[in-house]
């Protein structure tokens, strides 16, 4: 299946000289979205997932139905403010600005097998703190997983120098 092809680009946005790959258009296509998230499963399925971790927000849609086809749990990773018990939080830069992530700090229990899951990774500031609170909770990391990989910006080799296995559907040139 053509995935590429069902990802709007919007040019500019956020800001000038970012080419936004705007994923919302994948899945609003059942078909390609229910092939998109079994193919994003598909190499996982003998790991044995205790957990799906998805990145606030796109990682919800996508961790959602992961979890549920992987038949784990969820856990979200939020933004500032959005969990209601304690959490531990990480600090992160991107390619326009800085941001925080939190996860509860009773999250993953030491040992579980664990997927994190967002849209995309460019620089991989996002990803590298949801590593960070996963490895907190002695998480056992089995791979990043990702719809579309920006490879020009780095950021697979970094969560790959964190040891962690990165698998996306597409990747774009630039940005």
């Amino acid at each position: 299946m053509d995935y590429k092809s069902r990802i709007r680009t919007i040019p500019n946005y956020p800001s000038k000289g970012i080419m936004f790959r705007d994923v919302s258009t994948l899945m609003a296509d059942a078909r390609t979205f229910s092939a998109a998230i079994e193919a994003l499963c598909a190499p996982f399925d003998h790991f044995d997932i205790s957990k799906v971790a998805g990145i606030d927000a796109r990682g919800f849609i996508l961790g959602g139905a992961m979890a549920t086809r992987l038949k784990a749990g969820f856990l979200p990773l939020r933004k500032p403010g959005k969990l209601p018990a304690r959490t531990w939080r990480e600090t992160y830069d991107l390619e326009y600005g800085s941001d925080e992530l939190h996860m509860h700090v009773d999250g993953v229990e030491a040992g579980e097998r664990v997927l994190l899951v967002d849209d995309l990774i460019a620089t991989g500031g996002t990803a590298e703190a949801g590593v960070k609170l996963l490895r907190r909770g002695r998480a056992d990391i089995v791979a990043a997983v990702f719809l579309v990989e920006l490879p020009d910006l780095g950021g697979t080799r970094k969560i790959r120098s964190m040891g962690v296995e990165v698998n996306a559907l597409v990747a774009f040139d630039g940005h």
